[in-house]
């Protein structure tokens, strides 16, 4: 089988961080013998990747005997699906179907427009990935699987606390909260995090916020294992890999109630799940604190590791192209006629 996978996100020298999680997801697909090959969608002028893309890609299968294209995100899905050569399958990340978040938490309306779009993108493609249960019910087709991302639990594993701060150049004596986001980003809602921390910050000078983002998968996975407490307060998410990956380190978490985290966090000790609120996340991280402990959360994901995801999706793939030979074995009957004297 040979797929070739279309993103318009995948890391960079200068971002490492920037679509880790394609990937990773690619990586998989290639130890499990998928043939795959890499569309990445790059430029200095980012409005003009798309139409780029377009001729792109029409070159990319001239050139190859692929059997199909997956596409990671809504927005490329469209290009993809400007051809009709091969199947298409596409993954859905969050805000291509949920709408994005701006600086005052509401959604922006042209985000809302391209969210319908994608979603229209889904009745016409062979299949279609999202990341939960909450995302899959803004589809209404059947060919919607429900697959978050794999963990990549050789690089996100418990390393102890005192080992990863030396690594990082961390003080051992003290508190350290995790954001590990870009907090430009609106959906994020840094400003909770950091007026949590503020505010604990008043009656213990030892606790800091450490604000990570493009930063390498492995210096991520120290991180948060030199770290007492994820701080997660976004506003909307899909399936969030941070959790997940949080969960790998064993690391504790204070999140809102967004996308699949209530369910990926399941009945884990010290991970908690908090109203929108200052003081309600200082309390629970506080709470933590106290006893500065690590959690159980690796043993409750391993269902996400990536060979079993990788299985889902190559599962995927072969519907897809059973379905596809289904059609076309149909449209190749001969006509039957009835010879009469």
């Amino acid at each position: 089988m040979k797929v070739l996978i279309m993103t318009a996100i995948y890391p960079t020298p200068e971002n490492p961080a920037f679509g880790s999680f394609v990937r990773t997801q690619a990586e998989s697909l290639k130890r499990a013998g998928v043939d795959v090959e890499l569309l990445v969608m790059r430029g200095r002028i980012r409005k003009l990747l798309y139409p780029k893309a377009i001729f792109e890609l029409r070159k990319r299968l001239r050139q190859g005997s692929f059997d199909l294209v997956h596409a990671h995100f809504g927005y490329v899905g469209l290009i993809a699906r400007t051809q009709w050569r091969v199947p298409v399958v596409v993954t859905y990340h969050g805000d291509d179907l949920l709408g994005t978040i701006n600086e005052s938490g509401k959604k922006a309306l042209w985000s809302l427009v391209a969210a319908a779009a994608c979603k229209r993108l889904a009745q016409q493609v062979d299949a279609a990935i999202v990341q939960s249960r909450e995302m899959a019910r803004q589809l209404k087709k059947s060919n919607v699987h429900v697959i978050p991302h794999e963990v990549d639990f050789e690089v996100f594993k418990p390393t102890e606390r005192r080992e990863a701060r030396a690594a990082l150049g961390l003080r051992p004596e003290k508190k350290y909260l995790l954001f590990a986001a870009n907090p430009e980003i609106p959906v994020k809602r840094f400003p909770l995090a950091k007026a949590a921390a503020h505010a604990l910050a008043q009656q213990d000078p030892s606790l800091e916020l450490l604000v990570v983002h493009k930063e390498t998968q492995e210096r991520l996975a120290l991180y948060m294992s030199a770290s007492d407490v994820l701080v997660f307060p976004s506003y909307q998410e899909g399936s969030p890999n941070i959790i997940k990956q949080a969960m790998a380190c064993n690391l504790p978490i204070v999140a809102t109630d967004v996308g699949d985290v209530r369910q990926v966090i399941g009945p884990a000790r010290d991970c908690h799940i908090c109203r929108p609120d200052v003081l309600e996340f200082a309390s629970r991280i506080s709470e933590i604190l106290a006893r500065r402990p690590r959690t159980d959360g690796r043993v409750h994901i391993r269902h996400l590791n990536a060979e079993a995801v990788c299985e889902r999706i190559v599962g995927v793939y072969e519907q897809v192209l059973r379905n596809r030979e289904k059609r076309l074995a149909g449209c190749a009957q001969p006509d039957i006629y009835v010879r009469t004297k």
